[in-house]
């Protein structure tokens, strides 16, 4: 599986492209300091002495090598599927290689602690459904209007918990179009940006 970089992303790490693999790997040991220690406004002053730029600059490189490792450590992607994601970004060979040893130095690293802030929320499972149509009734001159059962089945730390549903067809459409809406809307650039800023705020907790 690749990791799929936006612009955005890309401009972050596009002084990195000018630098040689030492600035690169210093780079990537104050990426790792800061996932795991918070961030130290002193490191990056002295990074932009020395490479004659803003501060600013260099707090980006750290925040898109960050959201580089994070993405790919929650993706779980190989060494091989890591090097053809940064491939694209145009670096050296040996700036790839400082990018490639970091995360797999560090991926194991990175999970346990992206593990660890798990908030317990119950995650989806499973779905299953069943329509329940009542074919005629004595009682009732008008057609008796079908409905669908649901029972959904959600996973947390390892224990399910079942959920029985009942909805008719309008609600089920309306269900239907809110999601394929969500869905949508988790394919926009404001929604991966705001994803990568909560994983890296919550990589700092």
């Amino acid at each position: 599986m690749l990791l799929i970089l936006d612009d955005i992303h890309k401009q972050h790490l596009d002084i990195l492209k000018n630098v040689d693999e030492k600035i690169v790997r210093e780079f990537c040991r104050i990426s790792i300091e800061h996932l795991f220690k918070g961030s130290n406004p002193k490191v990056y002053q002295s990074a932009a002495q020395r490479l004659n730029v803003e501060t600013d600059i260099v707090q980006n490189v750290i925040t898109g090598i960050m959201q580089l490792l994070i993405e790919a450590s929650k993706m779980m992607v190989n060494e091989i599927e890591f090097r053809d994601s940064i491939i694209v970004l145009g670096f050296n060979n040996q700036s790839q290689e400082e990018l490639v040893k970091c995360y797999l130095d560090h991926n194991q690293e990175i999970r346990s602690l992206l593990s660890s802030l798990n908030m317990g929320i119950p995650h989806y499972k499973n779905l299953e459904w069943r329509l329940d149509v009542q074919i005629a009734s004595r009682t009732l001159r008008r057609p008796m209007e079908p409905s669908m059962l649901l029972k959904l089945q959600l996973e947390e730390e390892n224990k399910s918990e079942n959920i029985i549903l009942e909805a008719d067809p309008s609600n089920i459409i309306h269900m239907t179009q809110v999601l394929d809406q969500a869905l949508q809307e988790a394919k926009s650039q404001h929604f991966r940006r705001i994803m990568r800023t909560s994983s890296l705020l919550s990589s700092l907790l």
